[in-house]
This record gives C-alpha cells, sequence and structure tokens, in this order.
C-alpha cells in the first residue's frame, strides 16, 4: 500500500526548506529588534479553551475544529489559532505577575482547521504570530502593525495598505448590534443559514460573511465608527495619529470586522497593492477581554497572525526569490579503500572546523563521484587516491571557473586555501 498524505497537508521537502528558514530567519531578526521573545505552546489543548476564547458563533468553532475525546475522557481540540493557547500560557504560569508589557511572538506554529484546502489555506498550516499583553495604549497598537510591515517590506512584499477599524468595546458595541439588526431585519429572509443565525447570537458576524449576496446586503449597513464611545474613538485617533507619525499607510474600512469573538476596539487588515499579490496578508487587532475570559486579571492585549504557506505562495506570485544557500564548501572525492578512507576522516575534520563539506557513502567511481558533486552544486571537489596521500597534497578545484589550488592535506591548510 502507498500512504499519502492527508488531504489538506503538505510536506515540506529537504530541497524547499531553506524558503521556509529563511522566512524563520527574518521573522526572528524583526521581532528580535522589537524586544519580543519566543513562546511556544502545546498543539492540543482542551476544547473549552477555544469555546471561551474563540467563541461559539464563530465559524472555526462550529465547523472547523479538530475534536476528540481523548482515552481520559477529556474533549481535546487541536489548536486552531495561536492567540488563546498563548493567553492560557500567560495566565497559567502568573506572567501577569511581572512586570509589564509582555511581548511574544511564535512562529512555525502549527494550526489546524477543517475546510475545503485551497492555494494558501491547508487544514494544517503554520502561523506566525505577535501578542503583546498588558499594554493599554494605541503605542501598542501602531507597534505590532509596524512589526507586521517592516516584516513584509524585508521580504520584499510591498506597496502595502492597512486597513483599520474600530468595533468598540462591550460598553458601546450592544448599541452598534441594535442598530445592525434594526438594518437587516427588512432583509433577513434573504440571508444565508449562517447568517440568519448570528442575526440574535452576534450579527457582527454578519459583517464578514463570504457568500456574495450576503456582502450586497451589509455594503449599506450602518458603520460601527458611528457608535463607538468616547474611548474607542479616542483610542482609534490616536492610533492613526501614530501610524501618521512613523509614515504607515492605513485606510479605514467600516465594514472590518474579524473572525474571533474575543476583539475588542482596533481590528486591522494587512493588504499589498502589489499585482499578484490578491488577498489578506495578516490580520490582528485588540482583545482587551480575552485575559480575564480565560481566567487572568483584567488586562489589555493586542497582536496579529499570519499563515506562512500563504506567506510563501505570495512571495512566489510576486517573484519574490530567495536565494538557495550553498550546500556544500567542498566535496572529497575518495579513489581505492584508502583514499575512501582519509576523505572520511578528512571530511570530519574539516566539519571540526566550519566547513561544510561531504564525501561519497554510496561506493561510486570518482566519475560519478564528480558528477554528483555537480548535481548537489557542490562548490569545490578534492581527489584523494594514491598519489595524493604518498604525496601528501591534492588538488582544490572549483566547480564553477575550473581553477585549481595546491594543498596539504592538513585541515588547516585546506580551510585556508578554500576561504583565503
Amino acid at each position: 500500500m502507498a500512504y499519502k498524505a492527508p488531504k489538506g497537508t503538505k510536506d515540506v521537502l529537504p530541497e524547499e526548506s531553506y524558503r521556509w528558514q529563511y522566512l524563520e530567519q527574518t521573522m526572528r531578526s524583526v521581532v528580535r529588534k522589537y524586544g519580543l521573545l519566543e513562546a511556544r505552546t502545546p498543539c492540543i489543548e482542551h476544547t473549552e479553551l477555544f469555546l471561551r476564547g474563540v467563541g461559539n458563533t464563530t465559524d472555526i468553532v462550529q465547523k472547523e475544529m479538530y475534536t476528540f475525546t481523548d482515552k481520559g475522557d477529556r474533549s481535546i481540540t487541536l489548536k486552531p489559532e495561536g492567540t488563546a493557547g498563548a493567553v492560557r500560557m500567560f495566565v497559567e504560569n502568573g506572567l501577569f505577575s511581572e512586570a509589564q508589557p509582555t511581548k511574544m511572538f511564535y512562529l512555525y506554529c502549527p494550526v489546524f482547521r477543517y475546510e475545503r484546502p485551497q492555494a494558501g489555506r491547508l487544514r494544517e498550516h503554520h502561523q506566525f504570530g505577535v501578542e503583546v499583553f498588558g499594554a493599554p495604549d494605541a503605542s501598542a497598537d501602531a507597534e505590532v502593525i509596524a512589526i507586521a510591515s517592516e516584516l513584509f517590506e524585508t521580504i520584499g512584499v510591498r506597496d502595502l495598505t492597512i486597513k483599520l477599524n474600530s468595533i468598540g468595546c462591550p460598553k458601546c458595541r450592544g448599541n452598534y448590534q441594535n442598530a445592525l439588526r434594526e438594518y437587516l431585519k427588512g432583509r433577513y429572509d434573504e440571508l444565508c443559514p449562517d447568517c440568519k443565525s448570528r442575526f440574535e447570537t452576534n450579527p457582527l458576524r454578519i459583517l464578514d460573511c463570504k457568500v456574495d449576496h450576503c456582502k450586497e446586503i451589509v455594503k449599506e449597513a450602518p458603520h460601527t465608527m458611528d457608535y463607538v464611545c468616547d474611548d474607542c474613538r479616542n483610542h482609534m485617533d490616536q492610533l492613526t495619529s501614530l501610524l501618521d507619525a512613523i509614515g504607515i499607510r492605513y485606510e479605514l474600512d467600516p465594514m472590518l470586522v474579524r473572525g474571533l469573538d474575543y476583539y475588542t476596539k482596533t481590528v486591522f487588515e494587512i493588504v499589498s497593492g502589489m499585482p499578484g499579490a490578491q488577498g489578506t496578508l495578516c490580520g490582528g487587532g485588540r482583545y482587551d477581554g480575552l485575559i480575564k475570559e480565560l481566567g487572568g486579571p483584567d488586562m489589555p492585549a493586542v497582536g496579529f497572525g499570519l499563515g506562512m504557506e500563504r506567506l510563501l505562495l505570495i512571495m512566489d506570485q510576486l517573484g519574490v526569490t530567495v536565494e538557495k544557500p550553498l550546500r556544500y564548501e567542498l566535496m572529497l572525492l575518495g579513489m581505492g579503500d584508502e583514499g575512501k578512507k582519509l576523505a572520511f576522516v578528512l571530511c570530519q575534520k574539516l566539519r571540526a572546523l566550519g566547513i561544510c563539506a561531504d564525501t561519497d557513502h554510496v561506493g561510486r567511481s570518482v566519475k560519478a563521484q564528480m558528477k554528483y558533486a555537480d548535481k548537489v552544486g557542490a562548490a569545490n571537489v578534492l581527489v584523494l587516491g594514491d598519489n595524493e596521500i604518498s604525496e601528501n597534497k591534492a588538488l582544490i578545484k572549483n566547480m564553477k571557473t575550473g581553477a585549481q589550488i595546491e594543498t596539504s592535506l592538513l585541515p588547516e591548510e585546506i580551510v585556508q586555501k578554500l576561504r583565503g
């Protein structure tokens, strides 16, 4: 039987992994400047965490979670997003008692959602996310947006626009929900079944519906910013002022909401105007009530997340290339038993000195070894046979230019000739 990966999952082949490593290294280098520390949380959590944190009315909870009962009769869910687990970690480990804010990130974080697989959206995909806990000021919102913007600029995805909105807080959101229901009730029968169920429980989710007919219905819906309280309005004013001050382009989008129930005040998405980069690159916002909802103190929080597979796809669409790293600086080609033994021993000594080197493990002829060295992109080769062993010297051949340099078989001299 030939086994295949489950539908909606994808292997990262050894020849492709350098692109992922480039993303990870770039992400680490960007967040390091902002003082963020890495967090790692389990792939599985108790289901209740997502019911309370993400929200019962969301598509994630209602349709997309991978949930099962374990052998201890506990309901367990494969992590569908990164924030709820990060907040659980923050609360469980008492990090709220330390000096605030707590600034963290996670990358190559596997998340699982049962949905129709499509380009850039898999049932198992990986997220990069930033979370800042304990910072109420709009400067924290501006900072996480700046992190995302700098990341995309560094990678080469430019012409960015940040779409911004405020969806209010628990004090003022009820006023908007009532106004939205009043607007929608005359066309209730035209709504899709999902939006009909959202009408009473969470009408804001109707604004995020992907059904074309529902999109048309909400085009003339009331705007959230017309109903927010003074505190929420001041927060948005401060945020836009800060973004203006640091030169980050944005536009206010009154229809923007996020698909998770924990968001408050600021919500944002980042899109690129470059041809080929269609759709949202990342999204986030404030979730000031989530820490308290999950058992911690009443503390604010803000963050964002993005899918790494989707970012790699967009890089391909835009022609953003990543230089393939050199695999081997030197390939040692052994002739005969003694030559192959010396090639193996010398290879180990060179690795200890920091040289990326390899030798034959398949029993190829020298001619076949040379072809293999060319195929795997070795920068240089060095042949070791009886003559080289008896004379204690050999030739380093540059595979690109054909130039040759004589060297002794001392590892230190070989390193000097390779890098000098």
